[in-house]
């Protein structure tokens, strides 16, 4: 079997927005991610959404006030995105087509365990962000326990993504990262996550579309990090949001 395999999320564009289909733990993610958006500082604020999809967090961060900035390779999960309220741009998370500063924040769920460069695509988080602004990522990590979890249960049970979808090779090392993080200028936190076990319950009963994602010390299967792009003041700069 084929891993990880850009074109499976193309050839599953019809289930996108089903939350109880191969994605529908992205959804839960989606909105974990979400509650770590801070509330536009201004009318003109934009958040930039790193390998969108189908723009699966657009409820969850449209009352916040952002401009959705939602890039992608896949061109049927941009236009799904679009419908969804989220401006599209069709580009790398490698070389992300927008300006130098362009948002107060960016979120990169589940890619760094994608793409061969996963530091590289941290650069891009860091470039994209004006100073003070926000990061929110998610990912894999490289751990002994990742790979069977993940793929050998994660891909076999309800709720969990497509059979061939993740490669156990890309997994993110934490320590690399926070060590690119801290050279690109980005105070990160990494914490574990986790679905809540009464939230799964819930949702194979069929009551609830979102199993909320609960945090932990121990972030040695899928984490997620949060922080800030460092500025000479320690506050943000004003800015002027430029999208291309």
């Amino acid at each position: 079997m084929a891993r990880n395999d850009p074109a499976q999320y193309d050839q599953l564009a019809d289930s996108w927005w089903e939350p109880t289909g191969g994605f529908a733990m992205l959804h839960w993610l989606a909105a974990s991610r979400a509650e770590h958006v801070p509330p536009s500082p201004r009318p003109d604020a934009v958040l930039v959404d790193l390998a969108c999809g189908g723009g699966l967090m657009a409820p969850h961060v449209q009352r916040l006030g952002y401009r959705h900035v939602g890039v992608d390779i896949g061109v049927a999960g941009l236009h799904t995105a679009r419908e969804h309220g989220v401006s599209p741009v069709r580009g790398s998370v490698l070389e992300v087509p927008l300006a130098d500063g362009c948002a107060d924040v960016v979120v990169c769920g589940e890619v760094l365990e994608h793409v061969e460069d996963d530091v590289a695509v941290l650069g891009e988080c860091a470039r994209l962000l004006v100073p003070g602004g926000v990061l929110v990522i998610d990912a894999i990590a490289d751990s002994r326990l990742a790979g069977p979890v993940a793929v050998g249960i994660g891909e076999r049970i309800p709720g969990g993504p497509p059979p061939g979808i993740h490669d156990p090779a890309l997994f993110v090392d934490r320590a690399r990262l926070l060590a690119a993080a801290d050279r690109f200028g980005l105070d990160l936190r990494l914490v574990g996550l986790r679905p809540s076990v009464r939230g799964l319950v819930a949702w194979r009963r069929g009551r609830t579309p979102v199993v909320p994602m609960r945090t932990m010390r121990w972030s040695g299967i899928l984490f997620a990090g949060y922080g800030r792009k460092r500025s000479s003041s320690g506050a943000p700069e004003p800015h002027v949001p430029s999208i291309r």
